[in-house]
């Protein structure tokens, strides 16, 4: 199967909150995501606007999706730019001005094909356009498969941890160096 990875438009907000809400709904998301299926139900419509805006043209932040050679969105990863001497969404002190990949996810019938990695490129090649030195991400102790996707698409344990809003998390790193 083929498939495109790309930056989403401001105009495909509907879109952007279905593949939300499909996230939101798998059986892991409690181990991935901060919000559960419930409260991405309830944004308003404003609210997803803002989102597919921000992720289309916006500096700070970058949203990327896997569309199957139907056109049909299978997946998706999201960069946010964090500035040194910020906290990030989980209160963390931020030291350094790198980027933070989140809501990586996945359709279940579309893992194992290289789509992660994918996705985690474009991440990166956008952090490197904004010209940090790392991109990072959280992931829950308890997720192997997703620590392992990680790996194979060139993150490392950064040797930090902590507690967060869904538990233990460790900090992975991808150099872009």
């Amino acid at each position: 199967m083929t498939y495109t990875v790309r930056r989403v438009r401001a105009d495909e907000w509907q879109a952007v909150k279905a593949l939300r809400l499909q996230a939101l709904a798998d059986p892991d998301a409690h181990l991935a995501f901060l919000e559960s299926y419930e409260d991405g139900v309830g944004h308003p419509d404003d609210y997803w606007r803002g989102r597919a805006s921000g992720s289309a043209d916006g500096g700070t932040a970058a949203q990327y999706v896997a569309a199957d050679e139907d056109g049909r969105w299978v997946g998706s990863a999201t960069g946010l730019l964090e500035e040194a001497g910020t906290q990030d969404w989980e209160g963390n002190a931020v030291e350094q001005r790198q980027v933070h990949m989140v809501g990586v996810w996945l359709h279940p019938d579309h893992r194992g094909r290289g789509l992660m990695q994918r996705l985690a490129d474009a991440v990166v090649t956008w952090g490197a356009e904004q010209g940090v030195e790392r991109v990072r991400l959280y992931v829950h102790a308890d997720n192997a498969r997703a620590q392992g996707a990680y790996r194979k698409a060139g993150f490392a344990p950064s040797g930090e941890s902590f507690t967060g809003k869904v538990g233990a998390e460790l900090e992975m790193v991808r150099a872009l160096a």
